[in-house]
């Protein structure tokens, strides 16, 4: 595998699969699962992480319980397009840490943005920290009512 490929061989793949059912599992554990020892199944991350498939471990977190009761997907179109504008843009978007997603996407709109808040007084702050002085066509939310599944693992290329 490298780099440039997503191509890894049945081991990876038991090893990816693993990790997205339970990131929690300890290197043993893992190990153990798949059938590696523990040196070999450390080199597989170790490769795994280097060419960029494994990046960081996270915990997830149950936005309602946690208090954040408001899913909005901002779709956003601008009038421009240019690098300097669209760097300016990000690090606006980036500056805002209820923006969880941030997608340049293809169609009617140029951008979509997933924001968890908890209000429409907390969107409504971010909206307003998002379109200062930034001269966006068009901006509107859309507003989850209910969240069916989010987080699936990747169905993974044999």
């Amino acid at each position: 595998m490298n780099e440039k490929t997503s191509k890894f061989d049945e081991i990876d793949h038991r090893i990816l699969t693993a990790l997205q059912q339970d990131g929690s599992l300890s290197q043993r554990q893992l190990a153990d699962r798949i059938g590696l020892s523990q040196n070999a199944c450390w080199r597989r991350l170790q490769r795994l992480t280097e060419a960029g498939i494994l990046q960081g471990n996270r915990v997830v977190i149950d936005a309602t319980r946690a208090g954040l009761d408001l899913t909005v997907f901002v779709m956003i179109r601008t009038r421009h397009h240019d690098d300097g504008w669209a760097r300016r843009f990000r690090a606006r978007v980036e500056s805002i840490p209820e923006i969880t997603e941030f997608h340049r996407i293809g169609g009617e709109w140029d951008y979509m943005a997933k924001l968890v808040t908890t209000s429409m007084a907390g969107y409504d702050r971010c909206y307003k920290a998002l379109i200062a002085d930034m001269d966006l066509e068009r901006v509107t939310g859309v507003f989850s009512m209910e969240t069916i599944f989010e987080g699936r693992p990747l169905r993974l290329p044999r």
